[in-house]
């Protein structure tokens, strides 16, 4: 019994007038979009056609004439990653053959499409915003994130409804971005209409900005993210002092909120943390749910690094994995690139790779100084206990000399173990400049030279800060 093939390419044809119609709004143009592409309507499809109807031969010329066959098709196109073309009928008597559109069959017949044709639907390609390999399926869950995970799960099947909006947080590497837009792809894969936008609020600054030259440009940036039904902004940290752009996501996150849409943001710290932030962007953060983002311990380390390995393909002793597991104890970020190295080795240089051959290669990955997620407060915390001084004096204005070597000693510390600028550890520090910041840095690296109990005072204070709450 031999099965005929069925083409349904109705899915593609409606997300794509679906996000042209997004376009011409944008643009003030829904009368334009109205008169002509409207007027078009899905009949039937056949392998890589799409036949749709038109009332008149006017308009069918209408549409041809002002590019907008060409306009659809290549959105089809974006979205199925293949040559779709449309073929007219006018007032549902016959097709159009005409020399008008003349489809052109590709020499190699794609059956496959990459997409799954014997199937009732036709999935449409993910969001380009997404990366694909970005899923739930691909995230190492453990101690230090499954609360986080859990929740990202729960928003993913019900979203708007759940748990809006969220706020994941946590330091560089621990995988923030990855849930984040994993929701957005699990959401896609239930309902692949869903409107998705993932941006970071540096990008979603520069856009603003950018909307700011003309009446249109701006109605256009507020119709983009208004009108979304799942809005991912990362790193919400980058909006400290830029008082415009708070003002706003406020007014796009309220339009969204009072709709039930979506909105998930990330942070590399608690918004409680964040400086020169507006206090009614602030409680709209603080009004959901806040998740944070832990340091993976090391069975999950070593579980990140084993599912990696089986995406590679590759073969890694059990103590090489093990030794990347101990060593490595900052962040996500850090497991993949002692990974990646040890496999770039194998590839170029040898096809095994010994324990030895592993400790040789990762040496300096291992005495890196820098720590991720180790925040300027612990720091403090840390340096004012062993000192016996109050943190209100180490970020205060006292000189003595009681006071300002301790103060000198957290800013060197905060320098060697993290990665904020001078700037920013100044701003923690009484709102300092960063030239004090530079100045106290330079000290105490003078100071070492000469005095060796300095030195051992330092390490001890930077074994605390790493132990702190471990």
């Amino acid at each position: 019994m031999s099965l005929m093939t069925v083409w349904n390419y109705s899915i593609f044809w409606s997300e794509a007038l679906s996000q042209i119609k997004e376009e011409f709004i944008a643009n003030s143009k829904e009368t334009e979009y109205a008169m002509w592409i409207n007027n078009i309507k899905y009949v039937d499809s056949k392998e890589l056609i799409l036949v749709v109807s038109v009332p008149s031969s006017f308009l069918k010329d209408q549409i041809y004439s002002r590019g907008y066959v060409a306009l659809i098709e290549n959105k089809m196109k974006e979205l199925s990653g293949q040559e779709l073309h449309l073929d007219f009928i006018v007032n549902g008597i016959s097709p159009v053959t005409s020399n008008t559109h003349t489809i052109q069959k590709p020499i190699e017949q794609k059956k496959e499409l990459s997409l799954s044709q014997n199937k009732e639907t036709i999935k449409i390609q993910k969001n380009s915003q997404l990366r694909e390999d970005y899923t739930f399926d691909s995230f190492v869950m453990g101690d230090n994130n499954s609360f986080a995970y859990n929740a990202a799960r729960a928003i993913s099947t019900n979203p708007g409804r759940a748990y809006n909006p969220v706020l994941i947080y946590g330091g560089v590497g621990l995988g923030k971005t990855h849930l984040m837009q994993a929701i957005g792809n699990e959401i896609l894969d239930r309902d692949p209409n869903s409107k998705v936008i993932f941006i970071s609020a540096e990008n979603f600054t520069n856009e603003f900005v950018s909307s700011l030259n003309d009446k249109n440009s701006a109605q256009k940036f507020k119709t983009k993210y208004r009108s979304a039904d799942v809005l991912l902004i990362d790193d919400i940290h980058f909006l400290q002092n830029k008082d415009g752009t708070q003002e706003e996501l406020f007014y796009t996150y309220e339009a969204m909120y009072n709709s039930f849409k979506q909105i998930v943001f990330t942070c590399d710290r608690p918004v409680s943390e964040l400086k020169n932030l507006t206090e009614r962007l602030r409680s709209r953060f603080e009004r959901g749910l806040n998740v944070d983002l832990q340091p993976p311990k090391y069975e999950t380390r070593r579980a990140i690094l084993e599912k990696k390995i089986q995406t590679q393909s590759k073969q890694i002793p059990s103590e090489v994995i093990d030794l990347i597991a101990k060593n490595v104890e900052t962040n996500v970020r850090d497991l993949e690139s002692c990974l990646t190295k040890i496999i770039a080795y194998m590839d170029l240089v040898e096809s095994n790779i010994t324990l030895e051959t592993a400790q040789q290669q990762l040496r300096d990955a291992f005495s890196s100084p820098k720590q991720a997620n180790i925040s300027i407060d612990i720091i403090q915390r840390v340096v004012a206990d062993y000192f016996n001084i109050s943190l209100s004096d180490l970020k205060g204005k006292k000189r003595t000399r009681n006071i300002t070597l301790p103060r000198q000693l957290a800013m060197y510390i905060v320098r060697e173990l993290t990665e904020f600028s001078t700037t920013e550890v100044g701003a923690e520090f009484g709102g300092r400049d960063h030239t004090t910041v530079m100045h106290s840095c330079q000290k105490i690296e003078e100071t070492l030279r000469s005095d060796s109990t300095l030195e051992a005072t330092l390490q001890i204070l930077i074994r605390n800060v790493k132990d702190y709450k471990k």
